[in-house]
């Protein structure tokens, strides 16, 4: 990359840190399967000021999601799973659903499906202090929560169950809404898979791709390379140390609710390998993970009219929604520059990726702030590095 063009870059990046929107990043772009550009700036640890570097370890929280599709695809090309087969069949606790409709609760007639878990069309929302099913919803996952503080720790499989009992937000199927169907899909893998899921993760993805910082915890000697979290009080960024979406906050043993949806760790270079191995139709040095076909359908847009019209998150603005990723469908109605038919998704706090085929290109960038998904900086960096391209 030009000189000039790297330095653009580094200024978005620098910028985002000396004004206090961020503490710390670090941003990678792949082209052609190289690496065309790497920069950092701030820390990974403010008070203790220790930089942020290539292999500072994130809280990836909803870039975990595209991991779990990646491995309910694998049970699908194996022929262990049928995108069609109700939720039910594996988790019992989706038997006999019910759902809110505004002002009742009303049977379920055509089952949540695998599909609908990875549209976020099943139903199955995550909690809130608003909504019926919302709010029943954030009455589980406290006191799942609540229990894993006095070491009472619920598995992957009954959270999923339990989640099942809840009622839905909606008849699956019928509009989107982002929940914690990634979660339930980790279940589904357990179940099917017959191993816990991040032992599946572990062998049939993260293994073989050479992602040896990525998983549910951390080892001890790996503990000096996390980030710490902060999160925005007023004018100011202030450390934050909480538990959310009840991940195990020092990430310092093997949880017994591995989410599918939330709870992955990973660095910049790992997190790379998975998505370069998404960018190259399936396979990584050597490391075939899926077919290029099925590559080619993780990347779709999958929602119907009537559901995409329901998904009115500023951040999907001319974005269609698949596989638990966005896909660019209209350029013009996007909020930052960037290709029709590139695919990625971001997490909770700030953690981003895309893939471009068109410019067979990979970004990536990574923070650690609360609330954050898609903020400023992240559309700026963006808007650069696509320009950055012509």
């Amino acid at each position: 990359m030009e000189p000039r063009r790297k330095a653009r870059l580094d200024g978005v990046l620098q910028e985002a840190v000396a004004s206090g929107e961020i503490a710390g990043c670090v941003a990678m772009l792949n082209q052609h399967g190289q690496e065309i550009y790497y920069g950092q700036a701030g820390y990974a640890d403010r008070e203790a000021g220790r930089p942020m570097t290539r292999d500072t370890i994130f809280r990836m929280f909803s870039m975990s999601k595209p991991v779990t599709a990646c491995a309910a695809m694998i049970l699908l090309e194996r022929g262990q799973i049928d995108l069609l087969d109700p939720v039910q069949k594996y988790l019992p606790g989706f038997a006999d659903q019910v759902y809110w409709d505004g002002a009742q609760l009303r049977r379920v007639e055509i089952p949540a499906t695998i599909k609908d878990l990875l549209g976020m069309t099943s139903g199955v929302v995550y909690g809130g202090a608003q909504g019926y099913a919302e709010t029943r919803m954030q009455a589980l996952w406290s006191e799942v929560q609540a229990g894993q503080a006095r070491g009472e720790e619920t598995g992957t499989v009954d959270f999923a169950n339990r989640m099942g009992r809840v009622p839905l937000a909606f008849a699956p199927g019928s509009r989107w809404q982002y929940g914690a169907s990634a979660d339930v899909l980790g279940a589904v893998v357990e179940v099917v898979s017959g191993k816990r899921f991040g032992d599946f993760l572990r062998e049939e993805i993260f293994a073989p791709l050479k992602m040896q910082d990525t998983g549910f915890f951390l080892p001890e000697e790996k503990r000096g390379r996390f980030a710490a979290v902060y999160r925005q009080q007023g004018a100011e960024l202030v450390r934050w140390t909480g538990a959310h979406l009840c991940i195990l906050p020092l990430y310092d043993r093997e949880p017994a609710f591995q989410s599918g949806g939330a709870g992955l760790v990973s660095t910049l270079d790992d997190y790379a390998r998975f998505a370069q191995m998404l960018a190259r139709g399936g396979e990584l040095d050597g490391a075939r993970i899926l077919s290029p076909r099925t590559v080619r359908y993780m990347r779709q847009n999958q929602l119907t009219p009537a559901q995409r019209a329901t998904c009115t998150w500023e951040s999907l603005h001319g974005h269609g929604y698949g596989n638990f990723m966005r896909v660019l469908l209209e350029e013009g109605q996007a909020p930052s520059l960037g290709s029709a038919g590139e695919f990625g998704w971001d997490g909770w706090l700030g953690t981003y990726f895309c893939v471009s085929p068109e410019d067979d290109l990979v970004l990536l960038l990574m923070m650690q702030k609360t609330d954050t998904g898609t903020i400023d900086v992240t559309r700026k960096f963006r808007s650069a590095a696509f320009a950055a391209l012509d």
